[in-house]
Order: structure tokens, then C-alpha cells, then sequence
């Protein structure tokens, strides 16, 4: 007896693992119905009928209530994130034609000063090194696109 109720234990702790823990139907899942089954099939061969029903009775309910566990909505809300993000940068006035200096170099995404502000920005073509003069070319949405200020263009 005390082996069907070892790998009755197991099954579940398995069956829980899979849906918890480990993503997807895999090893875990698999192994946890394997040993439930095993469960039912030890009673049935070595205890006697009235056990094997016993356990796989029990074992379906089992199945059962952690299925309805599992698929209630309320169940998965207490592991999601609920965090939501309302601020926005306020005090950021780039405009295009604004001219700043690369702090990181631009590959093609990198940090910038512009109007004495750090910002990301990415660079409209190429990479950028660090410490070069940069002019806004363009910007979409929250992304400021970029380019070096050629020599003759300098302020």
C-alpha cells in the first residue's frame, strides 16, 4: 500500500510541476500520469479489485479537482503580473534638427545628449562612435533617429 500511495504522491506532484513550473506538455506531465496509472495498475495486479477501485477512483477525482484548478481564470491571475506603467517622460523636447553628442557609440542603437538630456537613440544608417557631434534627422513615435553632423555643417 505504501507504494501506491509513494507514486500517487509523485504522480501529482509531477502532474503540479508540469503546470507550474515547467512549460509545455513534456517529461514532467508525462512521467506524473505514467506513475498515477502505475498507481492504479499495482492495486489492481497486487492488492486486489477492491483497492485497484479505490485508487483509481480516487485517482480520477483527484485529476479532476486539480483540472478544474487549473482552468479557473482566477487561478492563473494570482501568477500574472499586473503592473502597469502610466507615467511618461514629461520633460523631454526633442525636435527634429536639434543637434546633441553620442555618449555610447550608435550600433545603430545607442545613448545621446541632446538639449542636456541622455536619451537612446538609433542611428539612421551605419554606426556612430562615441563623442561625435549628431543632429536629430527623425523621429517616430518614442524613437529619435539620428545622424552625424558633417564637418562643414558643425554649430
Amino acid at each position: 500500500m505504501g507504494l501506491t500511495i509513494t507514486l500517487i504522491l509523485v504522480g501529482i506532484i509531477l502532474i503540479l510541476a508540469e503546470l507550474l513550473i515547467i512549460p509545455g506538455v513534456g517529461v514532467a506531465g508525462i512521467l506524473g500520469i505514467l506513475s498515477i496509472c502505475g498507481a492504479s495498475w499495482y492495486s489492481f495486479a497486487f492488492i486486489g479489485p477492491l483497492a485497484g477501485t479505490i485508487v483509481t477512483v480516487f485517482n480520477v477525482a483527484t485529476l479532476s479537482v486539480l483540472t478544474y484548478f487549473a482552468l479557473r481564470s482566477r487561478t492563473w491571475k494570482k501568477f500574472e503580473l499586473n503592473t502597469v506603467i502610466e507615467k511618461k517622460e514629461s520633460g523631454i523636447n526633442v525636435n527634429v534638427g536639434d543637434r546633441g553628442r553620442t555618449v555610447t557609440r550608435l550600433a545603430p542603437m545607442g545613448t545621446a545628449s541632446i538639449s542636456d538630456t541622455r536619451m537612446e537613440v538609433t542611428a539612421l544608417e551605419g554606426m556612430i562612435d562615441a563623442g561625435t557631434e549628431i543632429e536629430v534627422a527623425h523621429i517616430e513615435k518614442n524613437k529619435i533617429y539620428v545622424r552625424p553632423v558633417m564637418p562643414d555643417e558643425a554649430f
